[in-house]
């Protein structure tokens, strides 16, 4: 790796933790994360702005291709806009039950329980439409080429939801496909592609969850040490 004092600086806010330590912060964080739900019941309770613009500003610290911060959070507080942003996608999930999924696919979810309506994308406060450029570059107003776009965005959205969950928030990642509708709804250009919308809010009193998404797979199934 080249490196001269024109293009790089020190590395700075790491510091050496006890091996003790290290675990313990490793350990206490999977036992914060591994009460993460997804949740499709929210309470109107509302939530301040500056909270969602804090979990997104940790969203933004995430890495990416050539580090051109390839994403976009449009983040939709608006009543009207919630609602225009329901029917649309309402309307792509009734083609998605309908049949368009696939047997397959439909017998996949049976166990969540969902189906084509979705009250909660009104009744949560924020709806947090996420869209990934295709172009873009380190500094506002570029006009250049991203790279690896998906992995890019992928990264921040985890980040975000580990940030909403931190902050004591509930989420869902709701993916009607297509869902072009969001960027004539967001205002954003045809340049950006949307990713995902996150559902973000306080879960509603007695809020369910269902049985099948607590299983998680445990570690000697997702990893190997080689």
């Amino acid at each position: 790796m080249r490196t001269s004092p024109e293009t790089h600086l020190p590395l700075e806010g790491y510091r050496l933790l006890p091996e003790a330590e290290m675990r313990q912060r490793a350990l206490a964080f999977h036992e914060t994360m591994r009460t993460r739900r997804s949740v499709r019941a929210f309470s109107v309770r509302p939530v301040p702005q500056g909270l969602i613009e804090a979990c997104v500003r940790a969203a933004g610290t995430a890495p990416s291709g050539a580090n051109h911060q390839p994403w976009f959070f449009a983040c939709v507080g608006s009543p009207e806009k919630k609602r225009e942003i329901r029917e649309a996608a309402e309307a792509e999930e009734r083609a998605f039950y309908a049949g368009k999924a696939g047997m397959e696919w439909l017998d996949a979810l049976t166990p969540i329980g969902t189906d084509a309506d979705k009250p909660y994308m009104e009744t949560a406060p924020w709806l947090i439409c996420i869209f990934a450029q295709r172009r873009g570059g380190a500094e506002a107003g570029e006009d250049r080429k991203n790279y690896y776009i998906h992995e890019s965005v992928g990264i921040a959205t985890g980040l975000l939801i580990a940030a909403c969950h931190e902050a004591g928030l509930a989420t869902l990642v709701h993916t009607p496909n297509p869902m072009n509708f969001l960027n004539g709804i967001c205002g954003r250009p045809a340049t950006e592609k949307p990713f995902l919308i996150l559902v973000a809010g306080h879960p509603a009193e007695g809020a369910m969850v269902p049985k099948h998404a607590l299983k998680k797979k445990p570690l000697s199934d997702i990893a190997d040490f080689l």
